[in-house]
């Protein structure tokens, strides 16, 4: 796309990324009352409404389709597809925005199953968890500032373009939690999905699948890193995936400079 265009396009592209993250900051505060069933219609345990069966291949179908949209869209060759029809800096929010649809679709149209697999009735496991959960959430929303809020959902982006000014890359860095796991954000949502009080079935379902999700999703992004930052090799080898722990982590670099004796010109992240 032509830079004299830029000056015509930018406050639309702008006024669009602001508009995707109005929806995905409203998709947020849903899913935490979502999944906790808290000041929302249709919540994770509504009343179920069809046989066990039903609700499980929906609420399956739901989830696949919203693992498909997350990963395909996040890939570099539908990027470049996307780049065709939209400015580069569009890019980031329409992927922030088909998120969010995708997942109010998903709260719309979830289907309770019933059943429930532990209930905890002691009041300390029970605020326990519920400030695990609170603290789950919160983590996912801290972990996205320690790198780059605004460019992860596309406002930096947009701000750029609209100013008619080239958006470097970020540089790579580990601010914060990421010295202490890879994927802080990634561990804030496995909090938010598990730490319950009460673990139904619909809800069991839901977040065995979004974990499994996580698991596989941090390989294909660990690779685009890769592509792209050399030096996250290093910092793989030497600080945990989600779980942290000092022991593990001293042994990882120990064992990163028992491969690499020679090298002092590797910069750590």
């Amino acid at each position: 796309m032509s830079t004299s265009t830029r000056p015509r396009l930018g406050p639309l592209v702008f006024a669009y990324a602001l508009a995707s993250y109005a929806v995905f900051f409203a998709t947020f505060l849903y899913a935490i009352g979502f999944v906790g069933n808290l000041l929302v219609p249709r919540s994770i345990d509504s009343p179920a409404l069809v046989p066990l069966g039903d609700a499980l291949l929906v609420n399956l179908g739901l989830l696949g389709a919203f693992a498909v949209q997350h990963s395909v869209m996040a890939r570099p060759a539908f990027k470049r597809r996307l780049a065709r029809v939209l400015p580069a800096a569009a890019e980031r929010s329409t992927y922030v925005l088909a998120s969010s649809l995708a997942l109010l679709a998903l709260f719309w149209f979830w289907q309770p199953m019933g059943g429930v697999v532990w209930d905890l009735h002691e009041p300390f496991a029970r605020g326990a968890l519920l400030g695990l959960y609170a603290f789950g959430w919160g983590l996912v929303l801290v972990s996205t500032f320690l790198i780059s809020h605004a460019d992860l959902f596309g406002l930096r982006q947009a701000w750029l373009y609209m100013r008619g000014r080239p958006c470097p890359p970020l540089a790579f860095n580990t601010p914060g939690l990421y010295r202490m796991v890879r994927h802080p954000l990634y561990l804030g949502w496995l909090f938010a999905f598990w730490a319950t009080p009460t673990m139904t079935v619909a809800h069991l379902v839901f977040a065995l699948m979004t974990t499994a999700y996580i698991v596989v999703a941090i390989q294909f992004e660990e690779n685009d890193l890769l592509a792209v930052h050399p030096e996250y090799a290093d910092y793989r080898r030497r600080v945990p995936m989600l779980i942290p722990g000092p022991v593990r982590k001293a042994r990882a670099a120990q064992a990163a400079t028992q491969n690499l004796p020679h090298d002092t010109t590797r910069t750590t992240p």
